[in-house]
């Protein structure tokens, strides 16, 4: 016994030096030490030998077995060793080599917004956040424009199942943002809205918004417009001549659209300003008294004024783009000029 013993693992750690895988590795631990495996076979055949041999081989058997199985421990760690050491010589990444792909870049839209939060935060503005789609009273009823106005005609278009609306504009904010920081306010926010439109170098039924309003004692148009031309004037880097011309916005009283002379044909007349000479880029106005009430705001103590334009329609006046579609048609020849 002593010598079948000795031979068994001598068999055994030459197989396991040829072993290479885990699961050849397991199938040789089950023949040795499976439940019909050649050791078990040795330990049950203890009970057929003399009394004097069996006290001889039960432990050398029981010796035999544990070293056997630290054996297959050991031979099991050095293949997973070496597995993974495998995987990080081919999986090998180094950071440090210089490549030659071209990165990608911040869409035009995503740059002047961050340009326009920035010089907002500069000014004492917070930069607000919204959900894209709203209920029926954040998008129209708490901005003072109920069921039956007819300026939803103009934004009462998409629709969800629920009864839900993908927002028309940002100022769904307006009366969420006052009710929770309160007054005094300044904010803005800047995000995606949704219309049907009939697209053209001006529309698309899909555009960015940025949305502000400054709720206070004693605001007047005055601080409107010293704002506004504030924000014109650092986006563009020099002055800019604007215009106010009476406008309807059922949340604003009086309105007013704010335009500011075309850059791109310097006043002449382009179809991006219909031949104007002008561009509209911000509706704006004193916040309506209807809406201060409905954040719970005294509209004899406070006022405000809001505005709202649309970021595309600065990029096109910033990089002198034509037309409002290239933004959305993922042309990359276009995208990487920029």
């Amino acid at each position: 016994m002593d010598k079948e013993i000795a031979d068994l693992k001598d068999s055994v750690i030459s197989l396991l030096e040829k072993t290479a895988s885990p699961k050849e590795l397991e199938k040789l631990a089950v023949d040795i030490l499976g439940r019909k495996g050649k050791l078990t076979e040795k330990l049950h055949q203890l009970g057929s030998l003399p009394d004097n041999e069996k006290k001889k081989a039960g432990p050398l058997l029981n010796q035999a077995k544990e070293e056997l199985q630290n054996l297959f421990d050991q031979r099991r760690q050095d293949i997973q060793t070496a597995e993974i050491n495998k995987k990080l010589q081919e999986d090998f990444l180094d950071l440090t080599v210089p490549v030659n792909e071209k990165l990608g870049t911040l869409h035009p839209i995503t740059q002047i917004q961050r340009e326009v939060e920035d010089i907002f935060k500069r000014m004492g503005f917070m930069v607000l956040d919204g959900p894209e789609v709203e209920t029926e009273y954040a998008n129209f009823d708490s901005v003072n424009i109920p069921h039956d106005h007819p300026a939803r005609d103009m934004q009462d278009t998409f629709w969800t199942q629920e009864g839900n609306i993908p927002r028309t504009h940002t100022s769904s904010m307006q009366v969420k943002g006052m009710k929770r920081y309160g007054v005094p306010i300044r904010a803005i926010v800047p995000g995606r809205v949704f219309r049907n439109e009939a697209t053209d170098a001006r529309h698309e039924c899909i555009f960015y918004q940025v949305e502000g309003y400054m709720v206070d004692k004693d605001i007047s148009i005055a601080n409107l417009i010293g704002v506004m031309k504030s924000l014109l004037r650092e986006l563009f880097g020099r002055e800019v001549e604007v215009r106010l011309r009476p406008g309807y916005f059922p949340f604003v009283e009086p309105g007013f659209e704010l335009d500011f002379k075309c850059l791109l044909c310097n006043g002449k007349g382009c179809n991006v300003c219909k031949g104007t000479g002008w561009v509209e880029v911000l509706p704006c106005g004193m916040v309506h008294p209807n809406v201060l009430r409905e954040a719970d705001i005294d509209p004899d103590k406070y006022s405000g004024f809001a505005f709202g334009g649309g970021l595309d329609r600065l990029v096109m006046m910033r990089y002198i783009v034509k037309d409002i579609r290239y933004f959305y048609n993922g042309d990359l020849r276009f995208l990487k000029q920029f």
